[in-house]
């Protein structure tokens, strides 16, 4: 089990140890010999081989009883992210590789951003899968190196409500770039507020 992408944590004290000094890591909650779990820890050993340098822990709920009631974690698998020993995040249930992949991605980026002094913008696109105009969007933040979280508001229900009244729309996509909602594809006003060139 040497030089895998993913460590196993048998305590709390232990966790805290491995991360203290770690400016983002990952913690899978997951119950072996669940379909979800099994299907969780799989995507997200695929995503940890894709994303080098990415810290992310392991731990099974049924051997490893501290960690949960710590975070107040009720349900696994659910993924949960520091920065050094803060809790920052978690997200329940098994998402594709593809997910985990670009998390990992996106906070190795802003780990390296913050080295180099630069200001990182706050994105967020709100879309659903079907939407053409809401992968065309992420398509051009993707290929001008804009890291943004990706909100489907179809599977989230809160998001979609939040949205809704943030902007008074529902259509999609809709983007907040640092405070500013900006609905559908606003290339011009994208540009502006994302400083792109062309």
């Amino acid at each position: 089990m040497t030089d895998m992408p993913i460590a196993e944590v048998k305590s709390h004290t232990e966790l805290v140890q491995k991360i203290k000094d770690l400016e983002n890591s990952y913690l899978l909650l997951y119950k072996s010999g669940t379909d979800k779990s099994d299907c969780a820890y799989q995507n997200l050993l695929k995503a940890a081989e894709k994303v080098k340098d990415t810290n992310v822990f392991i731990a099974d709920v049924s051997q490893v009883r501290d960690i949960h009631p710590v975070y107040n974690i009720t349900s696994a698998p659910s993924l949960l992210e520091f920065n050094k020993t803060n809790y920052v995040n978690v997200i329940k249930g098994c998402q594709d590789d593809n997910y985990y992949a670009a998390l990992f991605e996106n906070a190795v980026y802003v780990a390296q951003a913050k080295k180099e002094g630069k200001k990182i913008p706050s994105v967020t696109v709100y879309s659903t899968p079907t939407c053409s105009w809401c992968n065309t969007l992420k398509a051009y933040l993707r290929k001008n190196n804009i890291r943004f979280r990706d909100v489907d508001v179809s599977k989230d229900q809160k998001a979609a409500e939040a949205m809704v009244k943030r902007s008074g729309q529902q259509g999609v996509p809709q983007t907040d770039i640092n405070g500013e909602i900006i609905v559908g594809f606003d290339k011009a006003r994208i540009n502006q507020l994302l400083d792109i060139k062309g």
